[in-house]
């Protein structure tokens, strides 16, 4: 049957490419086709995503999974290169400085204890030593901040790419088409349906949807937790330079900006309502985000926006951490959402994880069992104390 696949991956971004990738490289011989609405990725969350690379969670999973996939990002060019050629994903160790006041500063020497334990690298600074780190930085209101020295960001689009390049030389198909629905018998999964009306068959689906899993899933009747959440970001340019590179830094308020080349991105993680929005509000980049910044550092009391873009979060409202592996009602059923602005830099090890859920039925690299579907229902949540 021409329509006939051994598994289904709905949804094209980067949570999909790296587990078909982890599928074929940990020896899945079966047939694998991948469903992406858009083949531009223009509204897709990858492209749209920081980028951001840190080991500085709370969690012994999240770290883990932080862990893994740093180490997969600093030899990914060479991984991926193809004939000898790398795999270019602009990945800077430029650090994350995490701002701290005098009621988040015992949080994070708390949270810097299951760091150490687990062999991450985390610096605790003083408030002089915060100034002679960021000597731009207006300190008097904190009590010191916390360096993750190894921290960066990478461009996910070049990531995504990668991945996407190797995969299809795995002989792994791709259909741009958009899903209507998942297709169920007997409390089991049994393929898709896209929009056109065509069907398509396969015993495993996966929903790699991101911001649009839940919805996806709802209408199989199966609730999973994932909200599309939108995130706006701006590319500003000051008048008064800055002496070093900005490290991926934030503010006690829930601001954060990095250096990107000559310019400096900036977004606040600020409450707006669910729902696939890409508007951006440039209003609020000047009425709420200008005067916080320039509070933080007179070098943003002049400065221009030179552009700025709008993703949405595949955003898990309950415990704000990802949900990976297989669902107790639906056999055949895999999710791999809800990563709540973690996903890019969580990809590697969560495609990992699940190709060998799928392959061997239990995890070997990092036991993901924590994050699975079933800790709604028993209430054994992952909650995350370091969540930006």
């Amino acid at each position: 049957m021409r329509n006939q696949y051994d598994l289904i991956i709905v949804g094209g971004g980067i949570m999909s490419a790296s587990l078909a990738y982890n599928l074929r490289k940990d020896g899945y011989t079966g047939d694998i086709c991948i469903f992406e609405k858009d083949p531009t990725y223009e509204y897709a969350s990858t492209p749209r995503s920081e980028g951001g690379i840190r080991q500085t969670f709370s969690t012994e999973i999240n770290i883990k999974m932080s862990q893994y996939s740093y180490q997969v990002y600093k030899n990914f060019e060479k991984e991926m290169a193809i004939d000898g050629e790398p795999c270019h994903i602009d990945f800077h160790q430029h650090g994350y400085l995490y701002l701290l006041n005098n009621t988040t500063l015992p949080i994070f020497k708390e949270i810097m204890k299951i760091q150490e334990s687990l062999g991450v690298k985390a610096e605790l600074m003083n408030q002089a030593e915060t100034k002679y780190f960021f000597p731009e930085l207006n300190v008097e209101d904190l009590a010191g901040s916390v360096l993750d020295p190894d921290a960066g960001n990478a461009d996910p689009y070049s990531v995504l790419q990668g991945y996407i390049k190797q995969i299809k030389r795995m002989g792994i198909s791709f259909i741009y088409e958009e899903i209507d629905t998942i297709l169920t018998e007997q409390q089991k999964v049994t393929g898709i349906k896209t929009i056109n009306g065509e069907l398509y068959h396969a015993p495993i689906v996966v929903n790699a949807a991101g911001a649009w899993s839940g919805e996806l899933s709802q209408k199989i009747g199966i609730d999973i937790p994932v909200k599309p959440l939108r995130r706006q970001l701006f590319s500003i340019d000051t008048t008064e330079k800055f002496q070093n590179t900005i490290p991926f830094t934030f503010d006690p308020t829930g601001l954060h900006f990095r250096g990107e080349g000559s310019k400096i991105v900036v977004g606040w993680a600020k409450d707006v309502p669910f729902g696939y929005d890409f508007k951006l509000e440039k209003s609020f980049f000047e009425e709420e985000i200008w005067p916080v910044l320039a509070q933080r550092c007179p070098n943003f009391e002049q400065l221009k926006v030179e552009r700025g873009w709008a993703g949405l979060y595949d955003y898990n409202p309950v415990d704000h951490n990802a949900i990976i592996g297989g669902h107790p009602l639906l056999k055949g059923y895999y999710v791999i959402s809800g990563f709540s602005g973690h996903g890019f830099q969580h990809a590697p090890a969560a495609g990992k994880g699940l190709s060998e859920l799928i392959r061997l039925g239990k995890f070997e690299t990092i036991d993901m069992s924590p994050l699975s579907v079933e800790r709604f229902t028993t209430n054994k949540l992952v909650l995350e104390t370091a969540v930006y």
